[in-house]
């Protein structure tokens, strides 16, 4: 990770150029980030004390104090973001990434926040969730004046009720949103919470979804539900990180949903529970073991649980076309249609033509079929047996004992101990046992032939 320091080096040389030294004493540094990997915790340089988020595949913004207030600076502006290896979207987010960077700061904290404008058209944002003045809400023309392009606004007010929020645009909402302009926001307890367990690892992501074409970079913001990119924090599988924890951790993820669906997220390997919304946490007596939590649009949800069990467990939502990458929903299934007079047929006008979904859809991560500039496989990704056959909404968390304390790397695999693979069986097999067929009353056979009469068309019929 490039250090805040070398950040804060890199943008204050180009801004220097352009802008005085009064207004740069004004103005908190510009802050941005180029990759996609997962940056590590940003530990709190001053101000109160907290245990600070991982955002999977993003980062936390710094800020700075003045006279007793964290500021920070937000810029609104066209992004490129790598949605995974071999896929590059045109995007606009916050600070170079989309989603933008993550907020955190701490229960009682006052906060004033920067925000520059360089899009093409005006916009605000909106701190979805928080308890705040009615005129720093956010909503353009309802609570302030857009934000035009190449103006700054300033948005303050103090973080009153601890919990995981979101920012986004209230302005032309429906292309910005799906340009992907959106972002996490944590205020932590300010001290022992009744509601609020501490944790060993804490992580954060949104949920988005973008329809691209094949071929193509910039999203089609009209689309209402036909997306064909589901993604975690704007990457698609294989290209989201994992989720790297030490046995018996104890583990927080937040997860936000600013697409246009709901979405049931399902952990492998471990029971979980509600333990807050973007309403706050949860009260103990309305928690119970889940596996799966479903995900309504525009909601949050804070799980927790114990990391007991070692492996490489899959993490995803559950609606099986949300797991996969851009794919044509007007395909017509071809399962045991046998195309093998036809194809020599096609293959003569065609000579490249091949055969998609005679057996089912699997076989469509093994092809190594031409793809467009710009466009992933619908399905993909390696593991240690083969073809995971995913895409999308998709990860792992990896539970590994020898993980050190804070340590968020890869551990690679899960080397599994003997005798724990599910193995192939090469004995014999018994033949089924039947139930015998039993005769009807008159001792006619069982099977019925049935005749369908059609109607005659005729009135009273």
């Amino acid at each position: 990770m490039t250090s805040r320091r070398d950040f804060f080096k890199l943008t204050g040389a180009v801004a220097a150029a352009t802008v005085t030294p009064a207004a740069l004493a004004g103005l908190p540094e510009i802050v941005s980030m180029g990759t996609p990997d997962t940056q590590p915790p940003l530990i709190p340089p001053n101000g109160r004390p907290y245990n600070p988020v991982v955002t999977l595949n993003g980062w936390t913004l710094p800020w700075r104090m003045k006279d007793g207030v964290k500021e920070f600076h937000l810029v609104a502006e066209p992004v490129v973001r790598e949605i995974a290896p071999g896929m590059k979207a045109h995007l606009w987010g916050y600070n170079g990434q989309s989603p933008g960077p993550t907020i955190e700061v701490v229960e009682g904290d006052r906060v004033r926040i920067f925000v520059t404008n360089r899009l093409p058209e005006h916009t605000t944002i909106h701190w979805h969730g928080q308890r705040l003045p009615n005129g720093m809400d956010g909503v353009g023309g309802l609570n302030q004046p857009a934000i035009k392009p190449g103006k700054t606004f300033v948005y303050e007010f103090v973080a009153r009720r601890p919990g995981t929020f979101m920012y986004h645009p209230h302005a032309d909402e429906m292309t910005q949103m799906a340009m992907g302009m959106m972002g996490f926001w944590v205020t932590h307890p300010k001290g022992k919470h009744p509601l609020i367990n501490p944790v060993d690892r804490d992580f954060c992501f949104l949920l988005n979804a973008y329809d691209i074409d094949p071929g193509s970079a910039t999203p089609m913001v009209n689309t209402m539900l036909d997306f064909n990119l589901w993604t975690f924090n704007s990457r698609a599988f294989p290209g989201i990180d994992t989720l790297n924890v030490r046995l018996n951790d104890k583990v927080r993820i937040r997860v936000g949903n600013l697409t246009m669906t709901n979405h049931p997220i399902h952990l492998h390997g471990v029971e979980f529970e509600v333990t807050g919304t973007d309403g706050g946490p949860t009260p103990k007596g309305s928690r119970w073991p889940e596996v799966t939590t479903d995900i309504a649009v525009g909601q949050m949800r804070q799980i927790e649980f114990l990391a007991d069990e070692e492996g490489d467990w899959a993490f995803h939502c559950h609606k099986s076309h949300h797991t996969m990458n851009a794919m044509g929903h007007a395909t017509p299934t071809m399962i045991g249609v046998d195309h093998t007079g036809i194809m020599q047929k096609i293959n003569k006008l065609v000579p490249d033509y091949m055969v998609m979904g005679e057996r089912g859809m699997a076989d469509m991560a093994e092809m190594e079929m031409p793809l467009p500039d710009n466009t992933l496989p619908m399905m993909t990704g390696q593991g240690p047996y083969g073809s995971v056959e995913m895409g999308g909404m998709f990860t792992m968390m990896k539970v590994r004992r020898e993980q050190k304390k804070g340590d968020y790397s890869d551990p690679g695999w899960y080397k599994a101990p003997a005798g724990t693979v599910a193995f192939e069986y090469t004995g014999a097999l018994s033949d089924p046992v039947r139930a015998p067929k039993s005769a009807s009353p008159k001792g006619t056979p069982t099977d019925v032939e049935v005749k369908v009469r059609k109607p005659s068309g005729h009135s009273g019929h």
